[in-house]
């Protein structure tokens, strides 16, 4: 039998739209991050939420396509900087133990989101 892919270990679709639905309005509310959405509205806002949860179910083994851009043309320009990326980890990992994630999962997780650092830390 297949072992589990981590989106079914995560417990699918629901699950990690509630993830990505604590960890949002976290980065949004935080002093320094906050800038990022300072001047979005809440359309363009809902639409970045969707294509997150697509980005995350497809790449931990889901059913899903994601059709948004790739992760460097995404955040070109944004002026993202390692002390951001330190910020949004310490958010992922709150959101991670709100939802008590086994640390299996916490470990992949968190090993995929690392791992996507260089193409968005400008």
């Amino acid at each position: 039998m297949a072992e589990p892919t981590l989106y079914e270990r995560l417990g699918g679709y629901d699950a990690i739209a509630a993830v990505v639905n604590d960890l949002l309005p976290r980065l949004m509310a935080d002093p320094v991050l906050g800038r990022f959405w300072s001047n979005r509205g809440e359309d363009g806002i809902n639409r970045e939420k969707q294509l997150l949860i697509d980005y995350l179910c497809a790449n931990a083994g889901g059913p899903l396509l994601y059709t948004g851009r790739d992760n460097q043309t995404s955040h070109r320009g944004m002026g993202i900087s390692a002390t951001d990326w330190d910020l949004f980890m310490g958010h992922l990992n709150a959101t991670l133990d709100h939802f008590e994630l086994p640390a299996r999962e916490r470990a992949d997780v968190t090993g995929f989101i690392e791992s996507t650092r260089a193409d968005i830390v400008e």
